[in-house]
């Protein structure tokens, strides 16, 4: 890689830096390239994109946004997770990394709160964007339903009532 293409990747990454919801870094050290592009290609379905990087690169391209402060996770054989969606990076990796042990989750950034592994799995258990914006369309659509059958009900047991005499008065 020449000095262009290293400033390329640092000016890449430092905007993925800055407009991620969330980063995830971790090691990958023994995964295969079939593992690491089911990884990507989950990665990409889901709206995030996967890394790998130099640690001295990723660090440059750290400088400057809200996740700086997670320099010191670029140790070893690092790759780099992240999505705009602040669920949707750990997510991901979280699940992979349950079926393939290879793949150690060290940590990561939500905007500029730094997270360690744990961190990490709990914002994976939390739901997406799309998750919460479907369960808050269910429940502002549910009062709604009950008022038309509130509303409808009373015209309902009229009609039942008249029915019943209707019917009482075909059988007298």
């Amino acid at each position: 890689m020449d000095r262009a293409e290293k400033r390329e990747l640092v000016t890449h990454l430092n905007e993925a830096f800055s407009n991620a919801g969330s980063v995830v870094v971790a090691h990958y050290a023994g995964i295969t390239v079939a593992q690491m592009n089911d990884l990507r290609s989950k990665m990409r379905a889901a709206g995030g994109t996967v890394k790998v990087a130099k640690n001295r690169l990723a660090k440059i391209a750290l400088q400057g946004t809200e996740s700086e402060s997670i320099q010191d996770l670029f140790t070893g054989q690092t790759l780099i997770a992240y999505s705009e969606d602040p669920v949707v990076a750990p997510k991901i990796a979280s699940e992979f990394a349950k079926g393939n042990d290879k793949l150690v989750i060290l940590g990561g950034a939500m905007g500029s709160t730094s997270l360690d592994a744990e961190g990490v799995k709990a914002l994976a258990s939390l739901p997406s964007l799309d998750e919460l914006r479907a369960r808050l369309v269910g429940m502002i659509s549910t009062p709604a339903t009950r008022i038309a059958q509130v509303v409808n009900a009373p015209a309902g047991q009229l009609a039942r009532v008249f029915g019943a005499y209707a019917r009482k008065d075909e059988a007298a």
